[in-house]
C-alpha cells in the first residue's frame, strides 16, 4: 500500500523549504534518507502524520524537526499508544527521539522498564542505534514487541509468554534483558529502602539506649563520689577515735574486758547525750542498709517506704531532744552566768 499523496507531499514541501522555516537537516543526502525512511514508515503504518515543528533539546538548542505522530496497536486487549518519533538533525546517524503521549485517563505505568513518567522513550534499540542497520520500521517494529510485553499504560508488569530461546531474536532477547533487569533493580532498591528504614530505627533506638546508659553511668559516678567522701569521714573518725584510744589506753586497759565501760558518762546529762546520738547514727546505718537492699531488690519498695517513714520519725525525736537539751543548757549557762554578774 503506497503512503498517502498527502504525506509525500508534506514531506517534500518540508525538506525543501527554504529560510526562514528550513528544517534543520542541511544535507542533501541526509534529506534523501529521512525521506525514503518516513515513506516507509508511513506506507507500513497509515495511522502516523508527518509534521513539522520547533524542538528543544535539554540543553536549551531549539531545532525545527520533522516527527510522527500516529498511535500503536500492540495487542487487541490492551489500548493502543500514542506516539511522537521525531527525527533528530543528525539523523539517521543519531537515533530518532521517541515520546509516549498520555493523558490523566491513560498514565504512564510507573515503573516501565523503557518509558519514564515524561514519556520519553528508551529501548536497547534506541541506545544501540547504528546506521545503517538501524531505521524507522525496525524501530517501530521493536517498540511494538516491548509494549506487547509492557504496556506502558498498564499498572504492573503484563508479561507475555516467552518461546524458545532459540527462536528468539538478539535485539528480542535483550530487550526482554532489559526489561527484567529493571524489574529486578527495582525490587531490590525497595528492599534496600525498607532496610535502610528498618536500620534507621534501629540506630534511634541505640541512641536512646546509649542516652540512658550515660546516665546510669553519670549516676554512678555520683554515688561512687558519695560513697568515698563517706569512706574518707568514716577514716578521720577511726582516727579520732585511735586517737582517743592511743591516749586513754591505760584507762581502758584498766577496766578489763568490759571495754565498753570505757566510754561510760560522767553524768546523766552525758548519757542520754550518747544514746541519742548513738540511736541517730544507728538509725542513719539502717537507712543506708535499706536504700541497699532495695536497689538489690531484695526489699520491695512499699515496705522500704513503710519502714522509712518510722525510722525518720524515731530519728527525728532523737535529734529533737538533743536540740531541746542543748537549748536547756544554754538557757541555764546564761541564767548562771546572770546570777554570776549580779
Amino acid at each position: 500500500m503506497a503512503p498517502p499523496a498527502s504525506s509525500i507531499q508534506f514531506i517534500d514541501t518540508a525538506l525543501s523549504c527554504t529560510s526562514p522555516h528550513a528544517l534543520s537537516y542541511p544535507d542533501p543526502k541526509q534529506k534523501w534518507l529521512i525521506r525514503k525512511h518516513l515513506l516507509s514508515l508511513i506506507q507500513d503504518y497509515p495511522s502516523f502524520t508527518p509534521s513539522t515543528d520547533t524542538f528543544t533539546h535539554n540543553n536549551g538548542t531549539a531545532v525545527n524537526l520533522l516527527n510522527v505522530t500516529g498511535e500503536l496497536r500492540v495487542s487487541r486487549y490492551t489500548p493502543h499508544v500514542p506516539l511522537t518519533i521525531w527525527l533528530h538533525e543528525k539523523y539517521p546517524y543519531m537515533p530518532p527521539l521517541v515520546f509516549v503521549l498520555a493523558n490523566s485517563m491513560t498514565p504512564i505505568h510507573r515503573d516501565h522498564p523503557f518509558v519514564d513518567l515524561s514519556g520519553s522513550t528508551s529501548s536497547p534499540y534506541l541506545q544501540t542505534w547504528i546506521f545503517p542497520r538501524c531505521n524507522l520500521i525496525d524501530l517501530v517494529r521493536n517498540l511494538v514487541r516491548i509494549f506487547s510485553r509492557d504496556h506502558p499504560f498498564i499498572y504492573g508488569s503484563a508479561v507475555a509468554s516467552f518461546t524458545h530461546p532459540s527462536l528468539v531474536s538478539k535485539m528480542e532477547a535483550l530487550d526482554r534483558l532489559s526489561g527484567m533487569l529493571h524489574y529486578d533493580m527495582t525490587a531490590f532498591l525497595v528492599k534496600n529502602e525498607e532496610e535502610l528504614e528498618d536500620l534507621s530505627k534501629l540506630q534511634e533506638e541505640l541512641i536512646k539506649r546509649e542516652t540512658i546508659t550515660r546516665n546510669m553511668i553519670s549516676s554512678l559516678e555520683q554515688e561512687k563520689s558519695s560513697l568515698k567522701d563517706k569512706v574518707t569521714r568514716l577514716v578521720d573518725e577511726a582516727d579520732v577515735v585511735m586517737n582517743w584510744l592511743r591516749v586513754n589506753g591505760a584507762n581502758s586497759a584498766a577496766v578489763g574486758e568490759d571495754e565498753a565501760e570505757a566510754f561510760e558518762a560522767a553524768d546523766e546529762e552525758s548519757k542520754l547525750k550518747i544514746e541519742c546520738f548513738s540511736a541517730d547514727w544507728a538509725i542513719e546505718d539502717l537507712i543506708y542498709a535499706l536504700d541497699k537492699a532495695v536497689e538489690e531488690g531484695a526489699v520491695p519498695f512499699d515496705a522500704y517506704i513503710k519502714q522509712v517513714r518510722v525510722l525518720a520519725r524515731e530519728q527525728f525525736s532523737y535529734r529533737a531532744m538533743l536540740l531541746t537539751r542543748s537549748i536547756q543548757n544554754d538557757c541555764s549557762s546564761m541564767v548562771a552566768i546572770g546570777q554570776y554578774n549580779t
